[in-house]
């Protein structure tokens, strides 16, 4: 147990780190990522600048780090949206069943039927890119996997002895909900946010490189990778760097996730 909290604890703190570096990133950044100095275009990393610069002689490592803003925050804002709209969708079909329950998960195999990053990328095609419409977009191909988790738990869980001695005494189906069956859901429903971010930020670093994402001269790591793409052969620091933060970044994460599923697991209880 001691060796899976201190786990827990090590990939805990570096995702926070991560976080941290993303919230105070314009404080971080040893140059102006925006910056443009065509003298300093494509120079290799070196001391004045440890990572190069790009086409437009911007600090790469100042822009890798502002690029955290937007890639950490924007994969943490949608899969914050996703699982809660998801849970809330699949508590109430799990609960009611019946026509509600058919309706809402037929309308999920909707969304399921379609490969998810190609369904995106239609969805923020015809809203017409932007980094609030790839948000939108991935949102709307990610609820059902949350929705149909959080149903199959709730049915489990409604049926039990506490749930059924609560409904004898009284209580109401909202103080069942949250007081209840959420607290005993939410574990198998965190540790599957947390390993979706990474998925998510890859997939939203997929659309910003295809030109549905970030729009220019914002710095973020999938645009980052495509703005270098052309020069990979004479300038392959443009690409590395980026491409290496999103590594990082998820390898991060999904270890994170895999940390908190062995902690919450109940055969090590």
């Amino acid at each position: 147990m001691n060796e899976r909290k201190a786990r827990l604890a090590f990939f805990l703190a570096l995702g926070a780190g991560l976080v941290l570096i993303a919230v105070f990133a314009p404080y971080l950044c040893p140059y102006d990522p925006y910056e443009q100095n065509l003298l300093e275009a494509q120079l290799p990393p070196g001391a004045a600048h440890p990572l190069g610069t790009d086409r437009y002689g911007r600090d790469m490592l100042s822009r890798i780090i502002m690029g955290s803003t937007v890639s950490i925050f924007a994969a943490l804002i949608l899969v914050t949206a996703t699982a809660v709209f998801g849970t809330f969708v699949g508590m109430i079909c799990g609960w009611r069943g019946g026509k509600t329950d058919t309706v809402l998960m037929r309308i999920s195999d909707v969304f399921l039927a379609f490969p998810g990053l190609v369904f995106a990328l239609a969805v923020a095609g015809m809203l017409g890119g932007g980094v609030q419409n790839a948000i939108l977009a991935l949102g709307v191909i990610s609820w059902p996997k949350f929705a149909r988790l959080s149903r199959s738990l709730t049915m489990t869980h409604k049926e039990s002895d506490y749930v059924m001695a609560s409904r004898l005494s009284g209580s109401s189906l909202w103080k069942i909900q949250v007081k209840h069956i959420l607290p005993n859901i939410a574990g198998p429903i965190l540790v599957t946010a947390v390993l979706d971010i990474g998925t998510m930020m890859m997939e939203l670093a997929g659309l910003s490189f295809l030109g549905l994402g970030v729009k220019p001269p914002m710095a973020e790591w999938g645009s980052m990778i495509n703005d270098g793409r052309v020069l990979l052969q004479t300038a392959p620091w443009m690409v590395l760097a980026p491409g290496g933060a999103i590594f990082v970044t998820v390898i991060v994460f999904n270890l994170l996730g895999d940390a908190l599923r062995d902690y919450l697991d109940p055969k090590y209880r």
